[in-house]
């Protein structure tokens, strides 16, 4: 079979097949899909967020078992897990230095510099480690593992047969937690256990969630899409929700975009994964994803 085929109305990609509303918008997406990551290792899938079923992927297999630390896609479930605590306060204010070492990893703040000190919604769009490591004061290691796993970062999707399952690993020490924090050190997961989680999200928008946590990560996801580290997945015309992530030691880091659009009425999610680059390399291609998706749109 060739890398795509059609079936009874429904996509055939590597076997698995692909729900769309409509063959040649689906076409097109698959096709934008594959032509994005140009060959790369990695993977992308995009998903419906009403149905949660594939629309587009490159791939698939990739995303099932493939496991990898999510790096700063997993701050959204930090501040979760903060809120939880009972201890933390979104509105604190906390400077950041830009230089930080943890437990002898470096792992200095990249983003620009911001106009003052950052709260939680803008420790978020900046992806800010210094403000989590600071903030992860308040966190514990059973903390962290309750909201991963609630968020399904843990266990398998059930989207492809006989997917790998997060780990996660205990900290045993104060900058364990901060590199847990972090996603750099003691948990992995698979690209579709990160799609399910941000669409978890995304459904709290959906709902219509007012609650002050969900208000904090949501204007930071946006913030993040819009003018923060992710603001290359936002093609023009079209509201992203989303966050990027860089995990790994240089020069063999690996890259992830994940996120939702449009950010106030959630369509799709989607995310990308590259076995080598950076957050902001994943952003592009899922701006070209994401542009894809608005032409498609546009046109029904």
């Amino acid at each position: 079979m060739s890398w795509a085929s059609w079936s009874g109305g429904a996509l055939l990609v590597a076997g698995f097949a692909i729900a769309a509303p409509a063959q040649d918008s689906a076409h097109d997406l698959q096709r934008v899909t594959w032509e994005a990551m140009s060959a790369r290792s990695g993977t992308a899938v995009l998903i419906s967020i009403d149905s949660g079923k594939v629309l587009a992927s490159y791939k698939l297999e990739v995303a099932a078992h493939r496991l990898a630390t999510p790096g700063s896609t997993i701050k959204p479930f930090t501040l979760l897990a903060l809120f939880a605590s009972g201890q933390f306060d979104p509105a604190q204010t906390i400077l950041c230095r830009r230089s930080l070492t943890i437990a002898g990893k470096r792992m200095d703040c990249s983003h620009p510099q911001p106009p003052g000190p950052l709260d939680a919604t803008a420790a978020l769009a900046y992806s800010c480690n210094y403000y989590f490591a600071t903030a992860a004061e308040h966190l514990t290691g059973e903390g962290l593992r309750q909201t991963f796993d609630r968020a399904g970062l843990l266990s398998p999707t059930g989207m492809v047969p006989e997917e790998a399952a997060g780990e996660f690993r205990a900290p045993a020490n104060r900058e364990q937690i901060q590199l847990l924090a972090l996603g750099e050190n003691g948990i992995a997961v698979t690209p579709l256990e990160l799609l399910r989680a941000y669409r978890g999200l995304a459904l709290r928008q959906v709902q219509g969630d007012r609650s002050q946590e969900w208000h904090v990560i949501w204007q930071g996801l946006r913030s993040s899409a819009e003018f923060g580290m992710g603001h290359a997945a936002q093609p023009a015309e079209f509201m992203v929700a989303g966050k990027t992530g860089t995990a790994g030691s240089s020069p063999t880091t690996h890259g992830w975009f994940v996120g939702y659009a449009p950010s106030d009425h959630p369509e799709i999610a989607l995310v990308v994964y590259l076995e080598q680059g950076r957050g902001a390399d994943a952003a592009a291609v899922a701006g070209k994803i994401f542009a894809a998706y608005r032409g498609a749109r546009g046109a029904r």
